[in-house]
């Protein structure tokens, strides 16, 4: 028999627990490709179809923020804070960790990831 290997992290702990009622912690992992996360961000969410009343983000340039001690303690410090009830997380890495409209034009792709230039963030499959 195997048995499926759960992480040590603190942080999934908390999203395998489901929903437990608001505040709701949303935690999602962004990097310029899909292999390394270079940017966390967490936001939290008071109620149902509510936008994220604070929002909070970590950039690492040369460590994957999924596995840095520093940022989880962070990551949890900041969910603490707010008193959530729930943390809800992705289980990749969802897209280029540069902004739309800040950091590159609305509606074109980021110069410096290509690897998500044609590619859906949520199944990672190419798209044209």
């Amino acid at each position: 028999m195997r048995f499926k290997h759960r992480s040590d992290s603190p942080l999934k702990k908390k999203a395998r627990r489901g929903f437990r009622g608001y505040p709701v912690a949303t935690v999602a992992f962004y990097g310029p490709t899909d292999t390394k996360a270079s940017k966390a961000a967490v936001g939290i969410v008071t109620r149902e179809d509510a936008e994220p009343e604070a929002l909070e983000r970590w950039l690492l340039d040369d460590r994957d923020v999924r596995t840095d001690p520093v940022v989880t303690r962070e990551i949890l410090g900041f969910i603490q804070r707010y008193g959530a009830s729930s943390v809800v997380m992705t289980d990749r890495i969802i897209g280029c960790p540069h902004e739309e409209g800040i950091d590159y034009p609305d509606g074109e792709v980021c110069p410096q990831c290509p690897f998500w230039a044609h590619r859906d963030r949520w199944t990672g499959e190419t798209v044209e």
